[in-house]
């Protein structure tokens, strides 16, 4: 969040406040599901919340997560499926006609050591199934709060089943972290087991942003990325005589640069992408040509469109080097797009609309923001409404206290810690709320409006 949203933050929250607590007022019916779920919180969701934060496991393998999530979820009365893609929870509640709505919640760790302080930091450990080694595990990307704010809105949705009709999906997704977990479930046919929903919801806690407030924008709050493997070909030979070989350190050095002209020449100043190459491994000694090298690549883009552009690309820019270098046919670098790999999140533009609406009604005007990221950080939740595509919204969540942010800002207090750091932590009581009640208002609106059409 840069400095001129936090300051303008900071001088509206006390109004906001005001004007949000008149806002509720208004309406008994907002009141009742504020009280609701702070009652729910102090008595349950913050004793799981801090139980999922110490307990986390990795991606694919949240076996104890999913099974805590998912009895839960049969404690409220949904139908609960198990095991879905891995250790998907898919919980359902039929509540006459209407329209089918999704929310999503993902539910992995990552692999680093905890480092807050918190009483119930993260101690655990476990064996990774991706690099096979023992490694510590934490929540340090707010995980914990979105499978905890899930929980919360089962409850509330169950309750109150007189102010709503329709089907409501619930989705405890594995290896998000991974960017897998999503088409995971849809490789387990997702929707022909249970159905395609005519929305899909989900939320992303933030740590740069106020707590009780939400984010929503149009277009793509989170880029795409594909994980992009080159295998450049050589011919090895006595770096003394580099005309008997062909070196593929060369070739693979001016592919990285050339790559870099995609988007400086060929992507529209305009529209955003990035294409960084993360690692370059060739060789073993001072005086060897290697017969091998290997570049390790992330793509990141806004749109699908972009998204086609960068990844032809660089197809066409490293094989065509390979062949001026002399290769030949036989012996082109090879591209090798990865498993770990989503399109843009793209949210529909007349739903985050509407959604909006609605949430200003609820929380406030000032509370609700419509702010963009500078990041090109991803998601894999597009897995689920890219193909076949489902009106989306993708929102945030605020997760830190404002005076800590502004102290942050103006230099009188620590920095705030990025998502992915051991440092990490969210204040859950305002995220975990402002989670459940920007969800279940939503889901109101989008699951009345349907049957009174």
């Amino acid at each position: 969040m840069n400095r001129k949203i936090v300051n303008l933050l900071a001088s509206v929250l006390i109004i906001a406040v005001t004007l949000s607590n008149h806002s509720m007022a208004d309406s008994q019916l907002s009141n009742s599901i504020r009280q609701a779920i702070e009652s729910d919180y102090q008595n349950r969701l913050k004793d799981l919340f801090e139980d999922f934060h110490a307990n986390p496991e990795l991606s694919t393998v949240e076996f104890k997560t999913a099974e805590k999530l998912a009895l839960q979820l049969r404690h409220h009365g949904f139908e609960v499926t198990s095991d879905v893609g891995g250790t998907g929870v898919v919980a359902i509640l039929k509540n006459g006609p209407g329209p089918l709505v999704m929310m999503r919640a993902d539910m992995d760790g990552l692999p680093i050591k905890e480092n807050t302080g918190l009483t119930y930091a993260s101690t655990a450990e476990q064996m990774d199934p991706f690099s096979k080694q023992l490694s510590p595990v934490m929540h340090a990307c707010g995980h914990d709060v979105h499978i905890a704010s899930l929980i919360g809105t089962a409850k509330q949705m169950a309750e109150m089943t007189d102010y709503w009709s329709g089907t409501l999906m619930l989705i405890g997704q594995p290896a998000e972290e991974r960017l897998i977990g999503a088409q995971m479930m849809m490789d387990d046919d997702l929707w022909q087991r249970f159905g395609k929903p005519d929305y899909a919801l989900a939320f992303h806690v933030a740590a740069g942003m106020p707590g009780g407030t939400v984010n929503v924008q149009e277009g793509s709050p989170f880029a795409g990325a594909d994980s992009v493997d080159i295998i450049v070909h050589g011919v090895g030979a006595h770096g003394a005589s580099p005309h008997l070989g062909k070196d593929p350190i060369v070739l693979a050095s001016q592919i990285v640069l050339a790559l870099q002209t995609l988007v400086s020449r060929e992507l529209a100043p305009r529209k955003p992408g990035v294409i960084t190459v993360g690692a370059f491994n060739a060789g073993s000694k001072h005086n060897i040509i290697s017969d091998s090298a290997h570049l390790k690549v992330t793509v990141r883009n806004t749109s699908l469109e972009t998204r086609d552009l960068l990844l032809t690309g660089i197809k066409r820019v490293t094989e065509n080097l390979g062949r001026a270098a002399g290769l030949p046919e036989d012996k082109l670098p090879e591209v090798i797009y990865g498993r770990e790999s989503t399109p843009p999140t793209i949210n529909n533009q007349k739903l985050v609309q509407r959604l909006r609406a609605v949430w200003q009604q609820h929380l406030g005007k000032a509370l609700v923001t419509s702010y963009s990221s500078d990041g090109m950080g991803a998601e894999d939740f597009p897995a689920f409404t890219t193909d076949p595509e489902i009106p989306s919204v993708y929102f945030a969540v605020g997760g830190t206290k404002l005076e800590d942010i502004v102290a942050a800002q103006t230099g009188t207090g620590p920095a705030i810690p990025s998502h992915h750091s051991a440092l990490f932590r969210i204040e859950p009581r305002p995220a975990i709320t402002t989670g459940v009640f920007a969800t279940v208002t939503a889901l109101l609106d989008l699951m009345r409006l349907e049957t009174d059409n």
